[in-house]
């Protein structure tokens, strides 16, 4: 596999890995997304503490409105802090 095709099933399992341990398999509860963000993307988001900024993450890619995360909106929330991170490091 190439390393871009690697990197795809990283972000796969990843939410596969987080998303199965509570509730639906499908999908990433509050406190799912919180231990993901603080267990594989504390470099680039920093340790999440307050509630209530995993309720804002929340609320923001909770497309469908279930108070989930689905897989297609753990993408897009993939997706917007890869943008970022590639403008602050193309600025360095």
């Amino acid at each position: 596999m190439s390393d871009l095709e690697k990197a795809m099933m990283t972000i796969i399992e990843t939410f596969n890995q987080y998303s199965a341990k509570e509730g639906d398999k499908h999908k990433l509860k509050k406190s799912e997304l919180k231990e993901l963000m603080n267990s594989e993307l504390s470099h680039f988001l920093g340790e999440i503490k307050e509630q209530e900024t995993v309720d804002k993450v929340m609320e923001t890619l909770d497309a469908d409105g279930d108070s989930e995360c689905d897989f297609q909106e753990f993408v897009a929330f993939i997706a917007v802090i890869t943008s970022a991170c590639h403008e602050f490091f193309e600025n360095e």
